[in-house]
């Protein structure tokens, strides 16, 4: 796997594959690929999260490329991160976990 890419799997076995600037959005992701060799994520380039869903990774694979397209933009300018009200509460969830 290319060093500027970081494989995402999901606790069910999905797979996304992001830049790794969008990861890093994630201090947890963030750390786990700069952690030399403490971690495995950092020498192969993914992470497996366990806890999380297909269904919510994949939202949280969106709001890493949200977050790189509208950091620099006015707080007015900035259009909703919509979110299904059936995984908000497994998103907070992990965004809480990802400290993102």
């Amino acid at each position: 796997m290319p060093k500027d890419t970081v494989k995402l799997i999901s606790a069910d076995g999905f797979e996304f594959v992001v830049d790794y600037e969008a990861a890093c959005v994630s201090n947890t992701i963030k750390n786990m690929l700069n952690a030399g060799g403490c971690f495995t994520e950092s020498e192969r380039g993914e992470v497996t999260f366990k806890e999380i869903s297909g269904a919510v990774l994949e939202q949280v694979c969106r709001y890493f490329y949200y977050n790189l397209r509208h950091q620099n933009s006015a707080a007015r300018s900035v259009p909703e991160f919509k979110v299904e009200p059936s995984i908000a509460l497994e998103l907070l969830m992990a965004a809480n976990f990802l400290d993102t």
